[in-house]
Formats: structure tokens, sequence, C-alpha cells
């Protein structure tokens, strides 16, 4: 259908100066048959559909989007997309565009109007990888049932995985256990050796037996003290040990929930590279840094963040395999923060795009598929998001944007939709 049109198109407007009133007047009935077929197809499927010029403003949308958006058919078109999508940067996609090129872009963010729900956006020009500018397709997908099933799922597999964690750990308490178990026999055997010392001693009467029994004998407290000290300093060893495998233990099935406290985002990307630089180094690759200078500070949990900045960049580090160029960025937009982490590694392909996030799916042969869905868990209970954009070849860049200020709770009329904000 779209090869047929397409050709159609092209001739008629390669004689459109010679039709007559009557040729017209026939094109102009075919196109607004197709453009009626068109709409009810669009219509009919239930992801929401939105075509935008190349400023930005809006010329089409679909029912699905009416509904999910809350949109106004009298008044939406010719509306700017920021003002309907504002967790969308609409000058970075329309700079994207222009450039031309293969480019997928893919966000994920909660709307609160006219229903909350959780929604997927998959954005792509309308020119293909032509330089210039014609507009953007913009895709939402009501995610909302798939990802409480995603997070039944990953409960499932939680408890799976439970198991063999649990056996795991029970041979690693094993082996301190043991050796705690021998040195402790160890210091008792000393012990008794003490006291039997000083039993022996004190049994003679007089002088000539006393002395008699020491030398006989030669009972001496300093040897069995510094056995002691050291018995006693393996049994500690092995009790930082233990203690270091259960908190890893419960820290693997028991997330906790992030402590917010003003930070800056500008200290965790300067402390994950103080601790990342020495491999980074050896892995030959190259580090490019803008910091935004006077960046806000925001309600984070410096740690959790410093955890996804970790698990970003060692994911760029595997994405380029002999050397390459490590980009960080922060900057600011629209009432948050944003930290960005880019490779020019081989990229991702587009018909993975999708599944990225999931857990268990990974594109590494020894990944476990549970990295990039830790990051996305510790950026959503931020209440931020993540935007991935990806060129198949050239790199990929994901970016972590985090509110300045903590969400006020949602409020619920009496019929149970969420009020207008």
């Amino acid at each position: 259908m779209a090869g047929s049109n397409s050709s159609f198109l092209d001739k008629v407007l390669g004689r459109i100066g010679r039709l007559d009133t009557q040729g017209l007047q026939t094109v102009v009935e075919r196109l607004a048959r197709e453009r009626s077929f068109l709409e009810t197809l669009f219509n009919a499927i239930e992801d929401g559909v939105l075509v935008v010029d190349e400023a930005g403003r809006i010329l089409y949308f679909n029912d699905a989007a009416t509904r999910m958006l809350g949109l106004q058919p009298d008044t939406t078109e010719g509306q700017p997309i920021g003002r309907i999508l504002p967790q969308v940067d609409w000058s970075a996609l329309a700079g994207m565009d222009r450039a031309g090129g293969s480019g997928v872009v893919r966000h994920e963010f909660e709307v609160r109007y006219p229903q909350a729900r959780f929604v997927r956006l998959y954005i792509a020009p309308l020119d293909g990888e032509k330089a210039g500018s014609s507009g953007m397709a913009l895709i939402l997908h009501d995610a909302t049932e798939a990802r409480q099933k995603t997070f039944e799922a990953i409960e499932s597999e939680r408890v799976q995985a439970l198991t063999l964690l649990a056996a795991s750990v029970a041979h690693e308490i094993g082996n301190p256990l043991n050796a705690l178990h021998i040195h402790l026999q160890l210091i008792e055997r000393e012990l008794r050796k003490m006291k039997d010392g000083q039993v022996k001693a004190a049994k003679p009467k007089g002088i000539l037996g006393r002395k008699r029994a020491s030398a006989d004998h030669g009972f001496d407290v300093s040897d069995n003290v510094e056995r002691l000290e050291t018995f006693v300093g393996v049994a500690k060893g092995e009790i930082t040990r233990l203690d270091y495998i259960i908190t890893q233990f419960l820290q693997a099935i028991r997330p906790t929930e992030p402590k917010l406290k003003p930070g800056s985002l500008n200290d965790v990307v300067t402390a994950t590279l103080e601790l990342l630089g020495p491999e980074l180094e050896n892995r030959g690759i190259q580090i490019e840094t803008d910091l935004l200078k006077q960046l806000p500070l925001a309600p984070i949990d410096a740690g959790q963040i410093k955890q996804v900045l970790v698990n970003l960049i060692k994911n760029a580090m595997q994405a380029m395999t002999k050397g390459g160029i490590l980009t960080l960025q922060t900057g600011r937009a629209k009432e948050g923060v944003w930290l960005s982490v880019g490779d020019t590694g081989t990229g991702i392909p587009s018909d993975k795009v999708n599944k990225i996030f999931e857990p268990f799916f990974t594109t590494k042969e020894k990944g476990t598929g549970l990295g990039l869905m830790i990051v996305q868990r510790i950026v959503r209970e931020h209440d931020g998001r993540m935007e991935l954009e990806s060129h198949q070849g050239e790199g990929t860049t994901f970016r972590v944007w985090l509110p300045l200020h903590e969400p006020e709770p949602l409020l619920l009329e009496a019929g149970g939709k969420a009020e207008e904000e």
C-alpha cells in the first residue's frame, strides 16, 4: 500500500501542472479516500500516534493518543509538542532529525492525567535517514499492564534466583564458620594449658617445692598470650568476612529505599571516575566530561546514583572493545537535572532497543541481564526517568533525568480520576 501510494503521488506531482479541473478533482477525491483509510487504520490501533512538523507543532493525533494524554480534539492541532509532553527534550530531538542517520530514540515516563499510566515513547524522523527535517512521528505505548507483569515476573525470577543464591551463600558461610570452629578449639586448648600450668605450679608447698615445680614445668604465660592473640585475630577476620557475605546477600534480595538528601550529580560523577579511573585507563578509553558548573542540588541518594553510574559506565566500557571515547555530561532541563553516559561502541540494534531494559535480557555472553534493570529501578524510585539514544555503528547514550523537587502526592477525585494539574 505504501509503495502504491508513493508511486501515485510521484506521478501526480510530476504532471500536476497539466491536469484539468476534472483531473484535479479525481486526485483530490483519491487523496481524501486515502486519508480516510489511514485515519480509520490509525484509530483502530491501541497505540497512540502523533505527527509533528519540523517546528514541533502537532499535525495529527489518533484516538488512542487522545485517550492516553487527555487531548482536546478541537484545540490540540497546531500546539507545540512540548506543551503536551513536557518530558521530551524537543530541541535535542529536532537536532538529531536535522543531522539525519538511523537514530533510535526511546523514552519512558509516567503521565498523571487523565489517568495514571506508564508510557513508552518511540520517536522516528518522517524522512528516514535523510539530513534535514520534515517532522517526526511519535508512537505512545501504554505499558502500565506490561510493567506490572514485569514486576511479577521479576518477583518470580527473584524467588528462583534466591534458591540458587542461598545455596551459594551457604557454601560461602561454611568456610569461615569452619575456620572459626577450628580456632575456637585452639583458643580453648591454650586456655586449658594456662589453667593446668597455674594449678600444677600452685600445688607444691614450700620454697623448694615451688622452685622445683617452676623448673620442671617451665610455665610462661607470654607464649600462650601471643598464640591467643593470633587465633583471636584470625577469628575476627572470619567474622568480618561473614558480615560482608550476609550484607551482600541482603542487598541482593532486599533493595533498600533511597534516602534522599540534597546532592550534586557533579560530585557523583567525580567520585565514580575516581573509582573506575584505573580500569578505564587500562582499557585505553579516553574520558571526556562536560559538567554544568552551577548545577543545582537535587534530592538524591548519592550512593544509589553512584551505583547507577557505575553500571552505565561498565556497560559503555564493554561496548567499546578497543579504546574508544566515554563521554559524561550533566545539565539542567525542565524542573530537573540530568546526567548522561555516552560511548563510541557498536550501538544497539533497533530490534533490541525495546527489550534492553527487560529483566534477564542481555546482549553479552556473560551478562546477567540485571544491570540495566537495577539501574532503571533506582531511577524510578527517585521519580526520575531514563532516555536512550543509539546509532548502530556509532555508539549509545543513556541519559538519567531526576527531578529537582520531590513529587507531590497524587490526588484523586471521588470518581477515581486524577485531578488535572
